[in-house]
């Protein structure tokens, strides 16, 4: 019997070595519709610098947000999404959605292109894509910190780059 858990064990090493693996940008690319337009984190950083105006959306739960978000993310609850919580926003606004890897916040960006924003990016890979290329995130406090918050540990395996935090 021992020898038959060992064998099946070392088999499913040689051939099942993928099995449970796959690439963040695979992982994206099954669960994007691509129905908004996506924007890498190197353009939007440099839409910063320049100083371009926008509205950052933080889709995550607040939990997720008051761990860490991009610096000046409002924060938009995609699971009580309502369009009156983004009433103040002119639709002609440059507006970029985020969430942790970006599926959330497609979602979110269908509904505001149907409701009549022109202009609406989805953070390619979301927060984890951001903070994996180094980018700096912020607390409640609007410190920098290194911490995000994962959702779980299934999704968790993608964030490579900061402290992983759970609830």
């Amino acid at each position: 019997m021992k020898l038959r858990s060992l064998l099946y064990l070392l088999g499913s090493f040689f051939f099942f070595p993928a099995c449970g693996q796959q690439s963040l940008e695979k992982k994206l690319e099954s669960m994007y519709r691509h129905t908004v337009p996506l924007i890498q984190p190197e353009q939007l950083e440099n839409w910063q610098i320049s100083g371009k105006e926008l509205i950052l959306l933080d889709i995550r739960s607040p939990k997720e947000y008051q761990v860490s978000h991009l610096k000046g993310a409002e924060l938009v609850v995609y699971k009580t999404f309502d369009p009156g919580n983004i009433s103040h926003i002119s639709k002609t606004s440059t507006v970029v959605v985020y969430c942790s890897v970006g599926y959330r916040s497609e979602r979110v960006g269908e509904k505001m292109k149907e409701l009549g924003f022109k202009e609406v990016y989805n953070l390619y890979g979301g927060i984890f894509q951001w903070k994996n290329q180094g980018h700096p995130v912020v607390n409640s406090y609007n410190q920098i910190t290194d911490s995000v918050h994962v959702y779980n540990r299934i999704w968790g395996q993608w964030l490579k780059q900061g402290t992983k935090v759970y609830d």
